[in-house]
């Protein structure tokens, strides 16, 4: 195969995981960052990183899991420029986490904004993993990939996680 036509071949695998992933990776930079402008520039650097390594004949075993680890290095560098953002300022700015589907398979019986505010009472990690996981849809074998952890692990932080959130909305109640 000429160099050309791989080349094609490449254009046109990037711009079907651009159109597969772009938008899920918008909502969760955003939900993340709380900022659109912000999101926005970590989807596009996320995409940047993700063409100059395929382009370098890197080899990508889970794109989805790939991708949300650049994403959520893009989301730290844009912390460590600023870090006055966090999740209450969602709340604050009137975002409803309930109207996107990933939330409603979480928050079903539960106000979005005690949602937020009970999961900002856990650990920063397991909130991570939570919002990973139930906003995201990620699986625990993708999550364990972006953290660099077991997925033994991932599911004990889950499970953990879970009944932390379900004894806070008990006492809430």
């Amino acid at each position: 195969m000429s160099k050309r036509v791989q080349h094609a071949d490449l254009k046109a695998y990037f711009h079907s995981i651009y159109e597969e992933f772009a938008d899920v990776l918008f909502r969760y930079s955003y939900f993340k960052l709380s900022d659109r402008e912000k999101a926005k520039d970590v989807v596009q650097d996320t995409f940047i990183r993700f063409w100059e390594y395929i382009a370098a004949d890197g080899e990508v075993e889970n794109t989805k899991a790939f991708l949300y680890k650049i994403a959520t290095n893009a989301i730290v560098d844009q912390y460590r420029k600023h870090k006055t953002l966090s999740l209450d300022s969602l709340a604050e700015d009137g975002y409803d986490p309930a109207d996107t589907e990933g939330h409603k398979k979480m928050l079903l019986s539960i106000d979005s904004a005690l949602a937020l505010e009970l999961l900002n009472k856990i650990d920063s990690e397991d909130r991570e993993i939570m919002l990973m996981r139930y906003v995201e849809g990620l699986s625990v074998k993708e999550i364990a990939e972006i953290m660099n952890e077991r997925e033994n692990t991932v599911s004990v932080k889950i499970h953990r996680a879970l009944k932390e959130l379900q004894e806070l909305f008990e006492k809430n109640d």
